[in-house]
């Protein structure tokens, strides 16, 4: 029996741990004590890596599409079909033809992420999507629209007040609190004296502990923050020097949030008037603290516009970093950030790059638009996507609109997804690659540096640490496993192509090892790859001198917080009617909002088939709150459809009182195709299936209403076949 330390990379929080090793397998995982960062902590899912390695189901060998199902196919053979087919497409259709999806999981493998990359540009396509544009693009284009702060965000551990929009950070382990056992330092902070107001449908665990709660009418995020912003400004509460210095647009910002008065915000978004007022106060007379919105704000209606108002309002209240501040992280595995109190202008948010042929969508400063790439598989014609390669996701469970990304899926010619399991995506792939696993490869903490930026508040690591883990384990004997850059490096040579990965050209006749694609992508790091490899525990490298420097002379930039196109939709959102069930719908057939939520023991698809972590919910339950369900006279465990008018699915009730009357509130990425659907009780129902892509799509993203969908609710037979409905 040996003790190995390595860093979780089941979610995005990278946490440290320590794995007992016995006879080449992982049998225990616990949280890394003597780790700088994480101090042992560690959650559930992080503990069940040694059944997510071990899991009967686990894919040890590819799998080949035949006409009676899947066989396995040894891992060259699939090499050497899936690169004929694809040169074949390319010459005949061009490389459009050739598109690629990744997923939440291309996050924790940066080596696989980059050559993937390396492969389309190589192949010459620009068709790359991911999932970042399907559940947070607003921030990247409200970004865009109103300009980066160079010196940074405040960091929370000197925050005396926050803002938490739809965030819930101690169970995504994301959303401006720093991601590295939140709930302590939220704890910590509140012990502190920091002031928390939190913006939410649902009671949740941040919800519990803030001082102000505006329990919200789903989708009215944009009114609550333009109610917030004009009583700042009408009653003086605004940072005057720093947006006399350093912000544009202010008076056409004071004049668009007028119409949102306390009485009208109470009307239409169902906080209280005086609430509103007392968030404002709390909020804009502090001196250190920032606003975050969660993935659910940016799924829901207007997501971009909730994230440019967060920005107003962490810009009117001067809330970033000044001249002569301490730079909380000047980067290790990055190469060093240097900051200046200037701001970096607003650059296009849309409008350039590869542009597709659905509803004028392109490329945008949120990602290409993940929510059409199922219309461009199917819209016939030059510029047809034919072929897709999935990595580190699950379409079939992720993407808006289900019924049509699986009628796209269907009509592909070829995909390949990299998959440990037959999920939802890869039943319906030609090839699935089976991939190594976490703890069987080599990775380092780099991309938790590299998400600084991503939003207004604080993300990344709140300290200059960092952490590199060897791999610690071989494969299970016998199988045929492969990570996910050998699976790209080697399909390129296969085809004759060059790779240029992370600006370096490799070598094409001599495989890499994983160890020099880490020294390469890390080779301009602020300290040495090599020095992070001798601290197994992960370390802190501080940089004393790392303060926020002067600005250029004569730096003419200003940040925006009157742009336009943002100005012009939040005129929208007021001249819209106030309506019984929503202000930014007049349509009255609905009697619920359904809104998303994460479960604490699964992350979005993944972890539903380890039995510890689906203890409680094997499915995604309907929670609802008790008096809703006694109105609608459903019981515990009921079964229900959930009707969007664009498509039905079954939901089994819940009841939790933590959740606003006329709510539905479900978590993303469960269920199956519909021939499953009767099977509700043991994988749950995909609530994407409800989104609408075509009439709810955002003009610049694409992405539909994913959350606060207006739906009607009815009981239904637990036999009921949905399958035919649409």
């Amino acid at each position: 029996m040996v003790v190995e330390q390595s860093f979780c990379r089941f979610c995005h929080a990278f946490c440290g741990i320590e794995v007992t090793v016995e006879e080449g397998r992982p049998v225990k995982v616990v949280g890394d004590t003597a780790n700088p960062m994480y101090e042992g902590f560690s959650c559930k899912k992080g503990r069940s890596l040694p059944e997510q390695h071990l899991h009967p189901d686990r894919l040890l060998q590819s799998m080949r599409r035949t006409d009676s199902g899947f066989e396995p196919v040894p891992r060259a053979h699939a090499i050497e079909d899936i690169a004929a087919r694809v040169t074949e497409l390319i010459d005949t259709h061009g490389p459009r033809s050739i598109a690629m999806y990744t997923g939440t999981f291309s996050f924790h493998y940066p080596s696989g992420a980059e050559m993937a990359k390396a492969f389309m540009k190589a192949i010459g396509s620009p068709m790359r999507f991911s999932s970042g544009a399907i559940d947070q693009p607003g921030k990247g284009i409200a970004r865009a629209l109103h300009g980066t702060w160079n010196g940074g965000p405040q960091p929370f551990d000197e925050a005396d007040s926050w803002i938490l929009v739809g965030a819930n950070p101690t169970i995504s382990m994301w959303g401006g609190i720093p991601q590295y056992n939140p709930a302590k330092r939220l704890r910590e902070a509140r012990q502190r004296g920091m002031k928390l107001i939190v913006i939410d449908p649902r009671v949740t665990e941040a919800a519990r502990v803030a001082d102000i709660h505006l329990q919200c009418r789903p989708g009215e995020d944009p009114t609550i923050l333009a109610g917030l912003l004009r009583v700042m400004i009408t009653e003086g509460l605004v940072d005057d020097d720093f947006v006399a210095t350093h912000v544009n647009g202010f008076d056409a910002l004071a004049e668009a949030v007028e119409p949102f008065t306390p009485d009208y915000v109470e009307r239409r978004a169902e906080v209280g008037a005086d609430e509103l007022v007392a968030a404002a106060r709390m909020f804009a007379s502090g001196r250190v603290g920032s606003v975050t919105a969660g993935t659910g704000p940016n799924m829901a209606p207007r997501g971009t516009l909730t994230e440019y108002l967060v920005a107003a309002i962490q810009t009117v209240c001067g809330r970033w970093l000044r001249e002569g501040e301490a730079l909380p992280n000047p980067y290790v595995l990055l190469p060093e950030r240097v900051a200046r109190a200037q701001a970096d202008p607003p650059v296009p948010a849309h409008g350039y790059g590869e542009q597709l042929r659905i509803r004028g969508l392109g490329d945008n400063a949120g990602g290409m638009p993940t929510a059409a790439l199922a219309e461009e598989i199917l819209l016939e014609g030059d510029g047809q996507v034919r072929a897709l390669f999935t990595v580190g996701g699950n379409p079939v469970a992720a993407w808006p609109d289900q019924l049509v990304a699986i009628e796209a899926m269907e009509a592909l010619e070829l995909h390949t997804t990299l998959d440990i399991k037959m999920s939802a995506t890869a039943k319906l792939c030609d090839y699935v690659i089976a991939p190594k696993l976490s703890l069987e490869v080599a990775g380092t903490t780099m991309p938790n540096e590299g998400i600084w930026g991503y939003g207004a508040a604080t993300t990344g690591y709140p300290a200059p640490y960092a952490q590199y883990a060897p791999a610690i384990i071989e494969p299970p004997e016998g199988s045929e496993v492969v990570e996910e850059w050998q699976f790209f490096y080697r399909l390129a040579a296969r085809m004759g192509l060059q790779l240029r990965f992370s600006g370096v050209d490799l070598d094409m006749d001599l495989e890499p090892t994983a160890e020099e694609l880490l020294d390469i992508m890390m080779r301009n790091s602020r300290v040495p790859l090599d020095e992070v490899r001798q601290h197994r525990h992960g370390a802190m490298f501080p940089e004393p001198d790392a303060r926020v420097g002067p600005p250029e002379p004569n730096w003419p930039h200003r940040l925006e917080v009157g742009h336009p196109m943002m100005i012009d939709e939040l005129s929208q959102v007021a001249a819209e009617p106030v309506t019984q069930h929503g202000g930014y719908s007049a349509d009255e057939r609905f009697s619920h909002r359904l809104v998303s939520r994460r479960l604490p023991d699964v992350y979005n698809s993944s972890g539903h088939d380890i039995a510890g972590l689906v203890a409680k919910w094997r499915y995604n339950p309907a929670f609802m709150n008790p008096k809703d369900m006694t109105g609608c006279g459903f019981e515990a465990g009921t079964i229900i459809e959930i009707d969007s008018g664009h498509a039905t699915i079954l939901g089994i009730v819940e009841p939790a009182e933590d959740i606003k009357v006329g709510v539905i509130s479900m978590a993303h990425g469960f269920g199956d195709v519909p021939k499953y659907d009767g099977d509700v009780r043991r994988m749950g129902s995909n609530t994407g299936r409800l989104s609408d892509v075509e009439s709810t799509g955002d003009p610049i993203s694409g992405i539909p209403w994913m959350s606060a969908i207006p739906v009607n609710v009815r009981l239904s037979d637990e036999t009921y076949a949905l399958s035919s409905m649409r």
